[in-house]
C-alpha cells in the first residue's frame, strides 16, 4: 500500500445507520480511483451494524486495511460477534470449506447454506426437487460421497468461451445493494440491481442471471413470492436462490425452502463465505 495521505481515510466518531450510505459511498469510490485503501478507526466512538458490514466488505477486497483502532471500534465488533481482523490479508484462515452434499432419497434435497459462526445447522427438509438441482448441506447433516453432476449453466453453453457469472442481487436497502455490489464485483461477479421482490421479476423477465440473491421483507413482492414466482417458471426452476436476510426464525426458513430457496444465510453476511457459496452453487 502507498504511504501517501491520499489512500488513508480517517473515518468519524459516529459510524451509524444514517452515516452507512454515505460512507458506502465513499469507500466506493475510493477503491475505484486508488489501487489500495486505508482506513483510519483511531477515532472512532460508535460504530453500528451496517456500517461494520461495509467495513467487512471492504477488507474483503483485500485491498483495504484498518489501523490505530479505537476501543469503540474494537468493541462494536465483538459486540455484534464480528471478527474485521479475519478478512485482513486473509486473517491467517484458509478458504472456507463448504459442505459434502448429501444422500438423495429420492430425489435431492435443498438444505441450508449458511456460515456456520452466523447461522446454526438445520435439519435437512423432505422436499422433493428437480434432478438436477443442486444439493448443499450445513455441518452436522449425514455426508454422501456421492458425487452430483450439473449440467452447464446458461452463460457456458451460449459459445464456449469463459463468461463472469451473473448476480441479481434484490433487496429494499440501496446500502445493502450497493454493499453486495462492491463484495460481488471485486470476486470478478457481474452484478444486476432490483428495488424490491417486483422489480426483481421484470429485471428477470428481460435479462439472465446465474444466481439470485434476495431479501425476503420488500414491499410490492416479498422474497417468497419471487421464489415461489420464480420456481413456477420452468427457465428458472432450478436457477440458484439464495435469501439473505436479518430473519432467522426456523419457520420462515422452512417456508423458504419449500418455497424452493437454495440457501439461507443471515445478514450480516460474511464476504468470503458468500462468495464460496455462490461459487458452490453455480461454478
Amino acid at each position: 500500500m502507498n504511504d501517501g495521505a491520499e489512500d488513508v481515510l480517517r473515518l468519524p466518531a459516529v459510524l451509524d445507520l444514517a452515516a452507512a450510505e454515505n460512507f458506502l459511498g465513499t469507500v466506493h469510490h475510493h477503491l475505484q480511483t486508488r489501487p489500495a485503501l486505508c482506513l483510519d478507526a483511531s477515532g472512532v466512538e460508535t460504530l453500528t451494524l451496517p456500517c461494520a458490514q461495509i467495513i467487512l466488505a471492504a477488507l474483503a477486497t483485500r485491498r483495504v486495511s484498518v489501523v490505530g483502532p479505537s476501543d469503540g471500534f474494537e468493541s462494536a465488533f465483538r459486540d455484534l460477534a464480528l471478527d474485521w481482523k479475519a478478512n485482513v490479508d486473509g486473517g491467517g484462515r484458509e478458504e472456507p470449506e463448504l459442505p459434502p452434499p448429501i444422500a438423495a432419497e429420492p430425489a435431492p434435497e435443498i438444505a441450508a447454506m449458511a456460515a456456520p459462526e452466523l447461522l446454526p445447522s438445520l435439519p435437512a427438509l423432505g422436499r422433493e426437487q428437480e434432478p438436477d438441482a443442486i444439493p448443499v448441506t450445513s455441518a452436522g447433516a449425514e455426508e454422501s460421497e456421492e458425487s452430483i453432476e450439473q449440467e452447464p449453466s446458461q452463460s457456458d453453453q451460449t459459445d464456449g468461451t469463459s463468461m463472469a457469472k451473473r448476480i441479481l442481487t434484490i433487496d429494499d436497502s440501496k446500502t445493502m445493494r450497493d454493499m453486495l455490489m462492491l463484495t460481488l464485483e471485486e470476486a470478478g461477479f457481474e452484478v444486476l440491481q432490483a428495488v424490491d421482490g417486483q422489480h426483481g421479476l421484470d429485471v428477470l423477465g428481460q435479462e439472465r442471471v446465474d444466481v439470485i440473491i434476495t431479501d425476503i421483507n420488500m414491499p410490492k413482492l416479498d422474497g417468497y413470492g419471487v421464489i415461489r414466482n420464480l420456481r413456477s417458471n420452468p427457465v428458472h426452476k432450478t436457477t440458484p436462490i439464495l435469501v439473505l436476510t436479518t430473519e432467522s426464525d426456523a419457520e420462515k426458513k422452512v417456508i423458504a425452502r419449500e418455497a424452493g430457496a437454495t440457501g439461507w444465510m443471515v445478514k450480516p453476511f460474511d464476504p468470503d463465505r458468500l462468495i464460496a457459496t455462490i461459487r458452490k452453487v453455480a461454478p
